[in-house]
């Protein structure tokens, strides 16, 4: 017996000795791979950046048009500066991209403008409409803009529209196929599952739940939608005619007449493009080459062209320098508002109660503060903490500052909720806003269990007690969520009525859930004005009574070392999985992304009672 139990307690420390060994070996591998990162970063032979003398700026763009960018994990942008690797969703921050557009406006060292747009993944039509405006500012200053490419998406082709010239190889393919909003559907597949699905909501039109209970589209959420795309397709069309001198109806609809000019193109999508006029010519790209060093010569660049990058260009005008106290002139401070609404703390990107709460009280204790700007860029999220912005909007008006609100994208039901009480709301033509409805939802799995032999049972002090997702939902508390949602929604409409003036019955009536485009929400009374955000800077300085201010971005950010600290164990072991993963292109790999994409829109909600004022289907595709 004695000699079972010393092999017993060898066999536990000689398990105990393999595990240490290999925790330390672990850690020594991250921490040496970490080392030799620091030595590539620390030893690269990196030129000075500078604006090359009669370059074109070359504008090869990468990624998607933001407001705020997404916080990045210190640990992976540490990875991807140290050996050169792009994020995993690049974006764009517009008002760095204004920026660039106008210095190189005013700058003699740049003679041209190149877009290079392959990369480019668009964004909100106010976001194009933003970028467009100043490539067309750029262009009163004489300097030719050249839009070339191998294909061009309909993104890309917005830009590119605003070009003085417009290439496209020969081989390359130009196709505007117009807008559309397709989801995914999960009746069959939670059916399958046997897991039973609880949805409360109010509003004909808020088809947020609609995946998760039928398998297809319902009429209602199909009129809304068909009507509101329409909108936004017609608003597309109107821009880029205007950009490019032709007729709205020289876009082609209906499949009929595309195969009927593509087969007189001889069924070559890059004649067709030039037949069509969205193009200026056909060139390879020894063509362009050819004819952009003729402007600004030759150089040992990537391109054989003498260019000054984006990247350079920014870094030239916006260098990383230490912070610089702030004046003590009057002020007109910029929150920014964009993401989902979640409550509690959250990063930049996304909206949190408490942290978007924050920056807003940060502006109303800030004496040089005279009055905000909310930019809003939100489909909405959590009902809590909706409200808790809306509190603090308040506090900003009771305060004596004006709070004028400047809409995106789309600013809808939360987005809308937090914008509501602003003394002023601008919103772009093509803002998507109003869904002002309700819903909550969760899932229970007692029949999944049954399914698989596993019971739940046990005794509570209350019939309330034991409410669990494992456990049935009694039809009673099932209708007292039910009359909860209907509250809030009450609640929603009064609110609006009270700051847009109007009745509640007023307001339910364009309520319900339906989504508006902005021309339309200002035609029925969800918004005051069409704008830009600088309109919006403008008219919170006049509520103010300001003769002269400055803009200040209010933002609240962990310092990068905090951030190192709290996040490198939960986030540096995942890395490079994550990294495999967002790197494999294939269409496999693409639905599977759109699958988890579309369960994690859902699965990140986290409203303590579980009720959200969100519009799930305020997406352009």
């Amino acid at each position: 017996m004695a000699a079972n139990g010393s092999w017993t307690k060898s066999l536990f420390v000689g398990l105990w000795t393999v595990l240490n060994f290999c925790r330390k070996l672990f850690f020594n591998i991250i921490f040496i791979f970490i080392v030799v990162a620091l030595l590539i970063a620390i030893t690269a032979d990196k030129k000075p950046v500078s604006v090359r003398p009669d370059s074109a700026l070359y504008m090869n763009l990468k990624g998607q048009l933001v407001i705020e960018r997404e916080a990045v994990d210190p640990f992976e942008q540490f990875m991807q500066e140290a050996f050169g690797d792009e994020p995993e969703s690049p974006e764009l921050l517009v008002r760095e991209l204004v920026s660039v557009l106008e210095n190189a406006k005013q700058d003699n060292r740049i003679k041209a403008l190149v877009m290079d747009l392959k990369d480019f993944q668009g964004g909100g039509l106010d976001k194009l409409r933003t970028v467009s405006q100043a490539i067309d500012d750029f262009k009163t200053s004489g300097k030719p803009v050249y839009a070339i490419g191998d294909y061009y998406s309909q993104n890309q082709y917005y830009l590119a529209a605003h070009a003085d010239h417009i290439y496209l190889n020969p081989m390359g393919t130009l196709l505007l196929e117009g807008y559309g909003r397709f989801g995914l559907y999960f009746k069959d597949m939670l059916e399958k599952l046997k897991v039973t699905t609880h949805i409360f909501r109010v509003g004909t039109y808020k088809s947020a739940v609609e995946p998760f209970l039928r398998n297809d589209m319902s009429d209602a959420a199909r009129q809304a939608n068909s009507e509101w795309l329409d909108t936004y397709w017609g608003q597309y069309k109107q821009d880029v005619a205007a950009a490019r001198g032709i007729s709205e109806d020289n876009f082609d609809e209906k499949l009929s007449v595309l195969v009927e000019k593509f087969n007189e193109a001889g069924g070559d999508f890059a004649q067709y493009a030039l037949e069509n006029g969205w193009v200026d010519a056909l060139k390879s790209r020894t063509d362009i080459r050819d004819e952009l060093v003729e402007i600004v010569g030759a150089d040992e660049t990537e391109l054989s062209v003498n260019v000054t990058s984006y990247k350079d260009y920014l870094k030239v005008i916006n260098p990383a320098a230490t912070r610089v106290p702030g004046s003590d002139k009057d002020k007109v401070a910029v929150v920014i508002a964009k993401g989902q609404i979640l409550d509690g703390d959250q990063k930049a990107g996304t909206i949190g109660g408490d942290s978007t709460a924050r920056l807003l009280r940060q502006a109303r204790i800030d004496d040089t503060v005279k009055a905000v700007v909310m930019q809003v860029d939100s489909p909405g999220g959590s009902s809590f903490a909706s409200e808790v912005i809306r509190q603090e909007v308040l506090e900003l008006q009771e305060a004596g500052k004006p709070v004028v609100v400047s809409m995106g994208t789309y600013a809808a039901s939360g987005g809308y909720w937090i914008s509501a009480p602003a003394d002023k709301i601008y919103a772009s033509p093509s803002t998507i806003t109003g869904s002002i409805g309700v819903f909550g939802m969760f899932m229970t799995f007692e029949n999944t269990l049954d399914y698989l032999g596993v019971n739940s049972d046990g005794v509570g002090s209350t019939e309330i007690a034991g409410l669990s997702p494992v456990r049935k939902l009694d039809p009673r508390f099932g209708d007292l969520l039910q009359r909860s949602v209907e509250s809030n929604y009450e609640k929603f409409i009064t609110m609006v009525g009270k700051y847009r003036g109007m009745s509640p019955q007023q307001v339910d009536e364009i309520a319900q859930g339906r989504i508006w485009i902005g021309t339309k929400a200002k035609e029925i009374g969800l918004v005051d004005e069409l704008g830009t955000l600088e309109d919006a800077i403008a008219s919170a300085g006049e509520l103010a009574g300001l003769e002269s201010y400055e803009t200040k971005y209010e933002i609240h950010r962990l310092t990068p070392q905090e951030l190192f600290w709290k996040e490198f164990f939960g986030q540096a072991f995942v890395w490079a999985a994550k990294t495999q993963f967002s790197q494999n292109n294939s269409p496999l790999m693409g639905m599977v992304k759109n699958v988890l994409a579309e369960y994690e829109s859902v699965n990140k909600l986290n409203d303590p009672m579980g009720v959200y004022i969100m519009c799930l289907q305020c997406k352009v595709q």
